[in-house]
């Protein structure tokens, strides 16, 4: 049976950064899967842009929950979309995980949805939706911090997923 994640791209910092480009992504698989291994300054949030589109066309509606209480937000208009959003973790060495799955990235006849879970072991669980109200096919994806920067050791790694 063939293996289902493709590698595409994978990046371990070796210096500090205030984010990573995946680009030239190739056309030929039907979804994406990046996944993440950050650590980075206090009270960030990880973000995306895709193309370079600093258009506010993104959206996102997420769920989050730290083992006593859950909550939800939703933003109609952005200019980026989230991966994560720990904001209020207050630990100089703020570290998680996450997996982003970008479906149908190719198609140029939809708006692309992407779905990201991301955790930190001392502070939660979130989940996001995001919509990127564009048709255009994704080729180039920004991960960046809104503030501060990733820290040497972190890991992205970019998979393609091809059709069954």
């Amino acid at each position: 049976m063939p293996s289902t994640y493709e590698p595409i791209a994978s990046y371990t910092l070796t210096s500090t950064s205030t984010g990573v480009t995946f680009s030239s992504i190739p056309q030929t698989y039907t979804d994406l899967v990046l996944v993440l291994n950050i650590k980075g300054s206090a009270n960030s949030i990880s973000c995306i842009r895709l193309n370079s589109n600093t258009s506010s066309i993104y959206s996102y509606t997420s769920m989050s929950g730290n083992g006593s209480s859950a909550f939800s937000g939703r933003t109609p208009n952005n200019n980026f979309m989230f991966i994560q959003d720990f904001a209020s973790y207050t630990s100089t060495d703020f570290s998680y995980n996450a997996i982003v799955n970008f479906m149908n990235y190719s198609n140029t006849t939809i708006f692309k949805s992407i779905l990201s879970r991301a955790n930190v072991a001392s502070a939660g669980t979130e989940a996001f939706v995001n919509l990127w109200r564009n048709t255009a096919a994704i080729n180039t994806i920004l991960v960046f911090p809104n503030s501060g920067n990733f820290s040497i050791g972190s890991t992205l790694s970019l998979y393609g997923i091809k059709a069954a």
